[in-house]
């Protein structure tokens, strides 16, 4: 599926919309260049479980938690990766559990240690706004873009792309 998302307003509100389709659980790989979008993105999703706060990628930290009342949302960032066995000692395992939602920036790097992931999402800068592409990897991915396609008002433009410009 792509969508055309014209604004950071729209990025936000598919990130909430995507954020409700998750239902609390399911792994998020980001893809796109630096300045694409993705922490935007996540921000939206954040939103959807009641965060109101700034969002701030984990470029440092590598991972950053949120307790949002009974959910447990994990934001990672691998760009400054060297390995991926580094995932073990920071507690991947258990940041990447199935009672959650785990949203990981550039997963390129953290290739051979992470599982399969159950949305891949690719964010590209456009002549307007931004090209995001989704792929599901997982029979709750094609769930959660079953519920996503659904829930989200898009309208369709005569090159067949759906446009998200709330």
């Amino acid at each position: 599926m792509q969508v055309q998302l014209d604004n950071e307003e729209a990025q936000v509100a598919f990130g909430e919309a995507l954020g409700r389709a998750l239902q609390g659980r399911g792994r998020i790989y980001l893809e796109g260049d630096l300045g694409a979008g993705k922490t935007t993105l996540t921000r939206g999703i954040l939103r959807a479980y009641g965060h109101k706060g700034a969002v701030k990628s984990p470029t440092y930290t590598l991972v950053e938690p949120y307790e949002l009342g009974d959910q447990r949302i994990y934001h990672l960032d691998l760009y400054r990766l060297a390995d991926p066995e580094e995932l073990e000692f920071i507690g991947g395992r258990d940041v990447l559990s199935d009672d959650a939602v785990c949203i990981i920036e550039w997963p390129s790097r953290g290739e051979g240690w992470l599982p399969t992931p159950d949305l891949r999402l690719s964010l590209a800068v456009a002549e307007v706004g931004r090209q995001l592409t989704l792929s599901p990897h997982s029979e709750r991915g094609e769930c959660i873009l079953h519920g996503l396609s659904s829930a989200m008002p898009f309208t369709q433009s005569q090159d067949g792309a759906l446009h998200g410009n709330k």
